[in-house]
This record gives C-alpha cells, sequence and structure tokens, in this order.
C-alpha cells in the first residue's frame, strides 16, 4: 500500500475496528456491576415465586418450566443446588460453572446463558431463542462502521489529494520546470507547506534565472574581444615563429566553440530563440554530416517534424566526440524508424568506452571522463548539448556499452507538435 490517503484511511478504519473489538471484550470479560447483579437477584426471588417448591412431582415442575419457555420463548433448565438437571425445555444448555455462586451472565459459545439462583439454591439457566439479536447487533455495528467509513473517505482523500499536488509540483520543479508552483487551499499545516514550496520555488526560479542570463551575456560579449584579438594576429606584421600563431589561431577557436556552445546552451535553457519546424529526412541529414567524415550511415528514412538545425548540431557533437575518443576506429551511424514521426538514431564507436558508473555523468555539463583532462578532450559541453536537443524533440539520448568495446550513444527524437512550439 503505497498511496498515503489509503494508509490514513485504512489506518482510521482500523482503530474503529479495534474499538469495536476491545468493546465486545469488555463486555465478554468484565463482570456485572452490583445494580445488575441485584437485579438478576430479584428476577430469582420472583422466579422462585412461580416455580414449584423442590417437593414437587417432576411431572408439575416439567409442566410449569415448559409454560415458561413457551412464555418467554426461551431454552429454560432447572437444576438443583449440585447441578443435577431437574426439568428443562428447548436445546440443551451448558452445565453450570462450579465456581458459580449468585446470579449472572454465563458468557459461552452459542449465546450468553442467564443464571439465576432461586431462594431455595436451585438454579434456573435460561437462553432467548431470539439469538439473532447478537447478529443484527453485528448487522448495525458493521453499518455503522461502513457509514462512517464512508463519510471519512472524501475528509481523507482532500486531505491527502493537496499532498499529492505538492508532490507533483515537486517532482515538475525536480524536473527542471522552474515555473512549478502548487494552488494553496486552506489555512493548515499542508497549505503553510505549499506555501513555502512556492516561495522556495520562485526563488530558485529567479536565482537560475539570473545566472543563466549572466552566462548568456558574458558568453556573447566575449565574442567582440575575442574577434579583435584574432583580427589583430592576423594583421601582425612578419611570418615569424608561425608555430606560435597556429597554436594561438587553435586556442582562440576552441574559446570560440566554448563561447558558441555556452551561447547555444543558454538559449536551450533560458527559452530564447524559436525554434524552425520543418520536414526532416533524419537519414538524408545523417549522410549530409557524415560525409566529411569516416563515419558509415545505414538505415531507413525517417521523416520528422523537427529543428534540421539543431539535430545537425547534435550530430556533429556525437560524431566530433566518436572521433575524439575513437581515433582510427570506425564510426558507425545508424538510422531508424520507431513509429510515424518518432525515430532513433545511434553513433556507434569501437574506442576504449564509458564505464557503466559514468555513463550518465557524461551528459552533465563540463563533465569529462576520469584521466581525460587535456585540452583534446573538448570543453565537456557536447554532450549535454545533445541531451538538450534531445529532450527538446521529445525525446532522450543515453550511453550504452556495445559488444566488442566501444560506446553507443541512442538518441531517440519525435516530432514536434507545431500546435504547442516550445521556445528555445
Amino acid at each position: 500500500m503505497r498511496r498515503l490517503y489509503l494508509k490514513i484511511y485504512a489506518a482510521f478504519i482500523g482503530v474503529l475496528l479495534l474499538f469495536g473489538v476491545l468493546l465486545s471484550a469488555a463486555w465478554w470479560l468484565l463482570a456485572a456491576d452490583n445494580q445488575e447483579n441485584r437485579t438478576l437477584e430479584g428476577m430469582g426471588v420472583v422466579l422462585g415465586e412461580v416455580l414449584p417448591v423442590a417437593t414437587t412431582p417432576s411431572a408439575a415442575l416439567q409442566a410449569k418450566v415448559d409454560e415458561l419457555a413457551e412464555l418467554f420463548r426461551a431454552d429454560l433448565s432447572v437444576l438443583a443446588a449440585d447441578g443435577t438437571a431437574l426439568a428443562s425445555s428447548g436445546d440443551t444448555l451448558p452445565s453450570l460453572p462450579a465456581d458459580q455462586h449468585r446470579s449472572g451472565w454465563l458468557r459461552v459459545a452459542g449465546g450468553p446463558v442467564i443464571a439465576l439462583q432461586l431462594p431455595d439454591h436451585r438454579w434456573v439457566l435460561a437462553r432467548s431463542h431470539h439469538r439473532h439479536r447478537g447478529l443484527g447487533l453485528l448487522l448495525a455495528l458493521c453499518l455503522l462502521l461502513v457509514v462512517t467509513a464512508a463519510g471519512s473517505y472524501p475528509v481523507v482523500r482532500r486531505v491527502t489529494r493537496r499532498l499529492e499536488r505538492l508532490q507533483a509540483q515537486v517532482e515538475a520543479l525536480g524536473a527542471g520546470e522552474l515555473t512549478a508552483r502548487v494552488k494553496v487551499d486552506g489555512n493548515d499545516e499542508v497549505a503553510e507547506l505549499a506555501r513555502s514550496f512556492n516561495r522556495a520555488a520562485e526563488r530558485i526560479e529567479r536565482l537560475v534565472g539570473a545566472q543563466k542570463s549572466v552566462l548568456a551575456n558574458v558568453s556573447h560579449e566575449l565574442r567582440t574581444p575575442l574577434s579583435r584579438i584574432r583580427m589583430t594576429i592576423e594583421l601582425l606584421p612578419g611570418d615569424g615563429r608561425p608555430e606560435l600563431r597556429h597554436r594561438l589561431a587553435k586556442d582562440i577557436a576552441e574559446l570560440d566553440e566554448l563561447i558558441g556552445e555556452l551561447l547555444l546552451a543558454s538559449r536551450l535553457d533560458a527559452q530564447e530563440g524559436t525554434v524552425h519546424v520543418e520536414d526532416v529526412d533524419l537519414l538524408a541529414l545523417a549522410a549530409e554530416e557524415a560525409a566529411g567524415t569516416d563515419a558509415d550511415v545505414s538505415g531507413e528514412p525517417a521523416r520528422l517534424q523537427a529543428d534540421a538545425r539543431l539535430l545537425r548540431r547534435l550530430l556533429r557533437n556525437l560524431l566530433q566526440n566518436a572521433q575524439r575518443h575513437a581515433a582510427g576506429t570506425p564510426v558507425e551511424v545508424t538510422v531508424e524508424r520507431v513509429a510515424e514521426g518518432v525515430a532513433r538514431m545511434t553513433v556507434a564507436d569501437r574506442g576504449p568506452g564509458v564505464p557503466e558508473s559514468e555513463r550518465e555523468r557524461i551528459f552533465e555539463p563540463f563533465y569529462r571522463l576520469s584521466g581525460s583532462r587535456s585540452a583534446s578532450e573538448g570543453v565537456g559541453l557536447g554532450l549535454a548539448l545533445v541531451r538538450q536537443i534531445a529532450r527538446l524533440h521529445g525525446g532522450d539520448a543515453r550511453c550504452v556499452g556495445r559488444a566488442g568495446g566501444g560506446s553507443s550513444f541512442v538518441v531517440d527524437l519525435s516530432s514536434i507538435d507545431q500546435t504547442s512550439l516550445r521556445q528555445v
């Protein structure tokens, strides 16, 4: 039982059942109070006046017992002081307990039996024929339980439904939906919890928004001095130290690539710019991007309503990643059509592979595999962008192992619904 409302509801019903059981046990086990004892003793005195005396022939006693049993519609027995049966009518009643010394109730199987001691020390045992009243009481208790349960369910469900809404928004915030908020109902602890969540979510949204804005602005502003540095190097007089020029040009190109990826990542996160949806043949797009590499492309045509510009960037990052980590080994690109508007693209290599413990972390921004810290390993944003673009297209990206060594990057993609275009 995982649902909170079911746990609360079951606990509430369990308490009701326990209360009924304890009440019944108390009635069954606790001795009668003094007032009840006096009443039963008085009934014994009255019955002693009605029944024939002990010296009366048994036939007369039996006739009177039959008459009283018919009158009261009960099973009736008259016992001697030592418990010997003198007369009886109806079903056989249990024997008188040896420790019974005064009038009272005998709680035995088949229903309670009343034991009345007569003034001459004889005993009368009686049990009503209407034992179904016990069943009626049980049915009444069951009905009460059902009514109480039905009445309490909406109350319990209302409280837990608010908690479920809160849980859903917490999960949405954890999934990156920074606009997630909870509707506040009431003034109790649950409502206060919802208000606290809304305040925290609003602060997180402001902080993340400010961070993304700063990152996007800084990345954009870096482009200007970078362009000036590149132009200055090109205008330097003389051709001395070509290796230094080459190294500087390479460093600038890397920095330019980093800034470009930062800008794209910022736009994807900050939701700036519009998705350019068009009809894209994923197999043809893969073939075009792989034309300048040694990658082999195979599969079947798969048409999507997607942003071709972003899909090219996704595939380019995967190909560059494969060439960087698996240089000299074949790279294979496979495209398959999963369903109408749904496709899967796989980029596989025969490199050293990715440890299973790090296959998820490599999609984090700026994360690199252990031991891969050289400049040739890239800046650590390529795979993060791959996942962002895949999720923008209703899919995801993951890394899996490959039989015989190497890695496979599997990307699932779906057509973008033009009626609910996201901003990227």
